[in-house]
């Protein structure tokens, strides 16, 4: 999937997170500020990456404003701002 725009997902609010995907010449650049991090922070990683490779993003800049989200919430989050930034068809088999 190619990122071609900004986009953003989500709430600054408890038990969310808000995404923001912009393009990138290459690469993954990755910034996470979360309340939870110190516990979380690689699962966080983790599970972006996940997403990324299950999409096949391999070049984008994301930012992560965290605030406790569950795994699932992040998961929808970051796939809803991702799908916002392409232009691409949606392969709903990949997606799901």
């Amino acid at each position: 999937m190619l990122i071609r725009k900004e986009s953003v997902a989500g709430t600054v609010e408890s038990s969310d997170v808000m995404v923001y995907v912009a393009p990138a010449a290459s690469g993954v650049s990755l910034e996470v500020n979360s309340s939870v991090g110190k516990q979380f922070d690689a699962q966080i990683r983790a599970t972006v990456h996940e997403v990324l490779a299950q999409l096949g993003v391999t070049a984008v800049a994301l930012k992560l404003e965290d605030r406790g989200a569950l795994d699932c919430v992040l998961r929808a989050r970051l796939k809803a701002a991702l799908l916002r930034a392409t232009d691409e068809p949606v392969d709903w088999g990949k997606v799901l």
